[in-house]
């Protein structure tokens, strides 16, 4: 694949529109459709963004054969479906975080991905960013030495009044899929799929989570301690502490412009790294950079990595004792 790459999106909720109009400001991406559950707001969403396709169903865009890719946007819960039609239909796909509700619906997806040989990436635009790029260049590098804990936190003020998506069991409600999924792949970008896993959390009356906390363990001694919450605004900072020096990301540090490296006997050092993105145009170009390549994985954000993050997140879920009504067998 040379020249323009043509996406298509998949709903047309705050998160669509964000990435679309990311998108429409590279010369080298253009969004040629747009799919929902029904016609209306498939149109508004076109006439706002001035594409020229709009379908009020997901088969049609799957179908589409002037689409190059779709960016998946959908709640949680309908992650699989709307990806793996896609995927069948041949469309390499963009699907935004949580990857799935869970392990098993993602390792479907990453399998239907490898039989047909069709590109598939989660959308963690953090992996993307140039100064998390940095963080893992200096860290393997053994910048800070290794590496023995890792913190990081994503709250958002509550109240969450009921009946919100966030608290919505058949969405896939929660703090910890909404914005835990933050921290725990910070984390496990630096040291991978944990050993153990503990967690305590508050849960709502609807029996989502609201207040969560995780400690990860790997058996090389290094710990994590997360937390996430749609009760509280938290922090919203990272550090990352080795045996040499430590790593310091001020609040936002799921898309930052820069972080603060302690190294002993030295002067901390603040580390940037200017570039002509922004916003969600680093993991576009990530995904058309791989399209042109041929591939159909990113090394930036590789499906057994994103594989590991659900299976954290499941193991989380166990711990807090929340199950979606999606996952209950019925008798």
């Amino acid at each position: 694949m040379t020249g323009t790459v043509r996406w298509g999106v998949l709903a047309t909720g705050g998160i669509a529109a964000a990435f679309t109009a990311d998108l429409l400001r590279m010369p080298d991406a253009e969004v040629v459709a747009v799919a929902s559950r029904s016609a209306a707001p498939a149109e508004a969403f076109a006439g706002r963004f001035g594409i020229p396709r709009a379908y009020g169903d997901w088969a049609s865009l799957a179908a589409d054969e002037d689409v190059d890719v779709v960016y998946v946007a959908t709640p949680h819960a309908a992650h699989r479906a709307a990806a793996g039609l896609c995927l069948e239909a041949g469309r390499a796909v963009l699907c935004e975080k949580p990857f799935t509700l869970n392990a098993r619906e993602a390792a479907e997806l990453a399998g239907i991905a490898r039989e047909r040989g069709v590109f598939l990436m989660e959308a963690m635009w953090m992996y993307c960013n140039p100064v998390i790029r940095r963080l893992v260049e200096l860290v393997r590098d053994g910048a800070i030495g290794e590496v023995r804990s890792v913190c990081a936190d994503f709250g958002i003020a509550g109240p969450i009044e009921a009946g919100h998506r966030l608290r919505d069991p058949a969405a896939g409600g929660g703090a910890l899929l909404d914005l835990g999924v933050y921290p725990v792949s910070f984390a496990q970008l630096l040291l991978g799929e944990p050993d153990r896993v503990q967690a305590d959390a508050l849960l709502s009356p609807e029996g989502v989570d609201l207040n969560t906390g995780v400690l990860l363990g790997w058996d090389s001694g290094a710990t994590a301690l997360l937390s996430c919450s749609i009760e509280s605004d938290t922090p919203l900072t990272a550090s990352v502490s080795g045996t040499a020096g430590r790593i310091e990301f001020p609040r936002g540090f799921f898309d930052p412009e820069g972080f603060v490296l302690h190294r002993a006997g030295r002067e901390p050092e603040e580390c940037t790294v200017p570039g002509p993105l922004d916003g969600f145009q680093h993991e576009a170009a990530e995904v058309m950079r791989c399209l042109r390549a041929g591939r159909t994985e990113s090394p930036l954000v590789p499906l057994d990595g994103t594989l590991a993050v659900m299976r954290t997140l499941d193991a989380v879920r166990d711990r807090i004792g929340v199950l979606y009504p999606a996952e209950v067998t019925p008798v």
